[in-house]
């Protein structure tokens, strides 16, 4: 499939199939994400794959996938064939900041003026998503709240620093009830590009 298309067809999909995901799809699509970006090379990136139904429909409560269902969705997280957790590390990155060929001119770690630690795992997420739609599959997205967060890395023994952004489900695609916040539609142009200054 052509790059263009890939990023085209992307969208977030809230009702799959109970078609499984092949074992070496997985897998390939976990490999492009190794190829995200990551500042220093720190790779603070990491993903847990969950396929059993208990932790499905675990990880589906602890999102509020409740909420989705009384507003006329599908249980979209619990039901799909397979669950990323996208993780990061700021903690990673801080211990690579203070390695030496890292250093200020003073010897000290870099002020931080953005979280790249978000960053990074953020455009391991997109990889992920473009991969599913590239192996003819869909996927969302969806966070979790402080409390959520805090029962996840209990429930996945998640280390304390590592700090899991959201689920992905990734599935074969059922027919869905789009996002009512579709009817915004895309905002202009002349909002969305500044050339040459804002």
């Amino acid at each position: 499939m052509e790059f263009t298309e890939v990023v085209r067809k992307r969208r977030m999909v809230r009702h799959f199939t109970s078609e499984p995901v092949a074992p070496e799809v997985i897998d390939r699509m976990l490999e492009l994400t190794r190829h995200a970006p990551s500042a220093g090379f720190t790779q603070g990136q990491s993903f847990i794959v969950v396929t059993q139904l208990d932790l499905k429909k675990a990880i589906g409560r602890l999102c509020g996938e409740e909420e989705y269902i009384a507003e006329g969705f599908h249980p979209f997280v619990s039901e799909a064939p397979v669950l990323f957790i996208p993780c990061t590390s700021e903690a990673a990155y801080h211990r690579r900041y203070q390695e030496n060929d890292k250093l200020s001119e003073d010897g000290t770690e870099i002020v931080w003026p953005v979280p790249y630690w978000h960053m990074d795992i953020g455009c391991a997420v997109m990889l992920l998503l473009l991969a599913a739609v590239d192996e003819g599959l869909v996927a969302s997205f969806a966070g979790f709240p402080a409390k959520g967060i805090e029962e996840l890395h209990t429930l996945l023994n998640i280390p304390e620093e590592v700090t899991p952004v959201g689920v992905i489900p990734v599935g074969h695609r059922a027919q869905d009830t789009p996002s009512p916040s579709l009817k915004r539609g895309r905002k202009a142009d002349t909002d969305y590009i500044h050339r040459e200054g804002w």
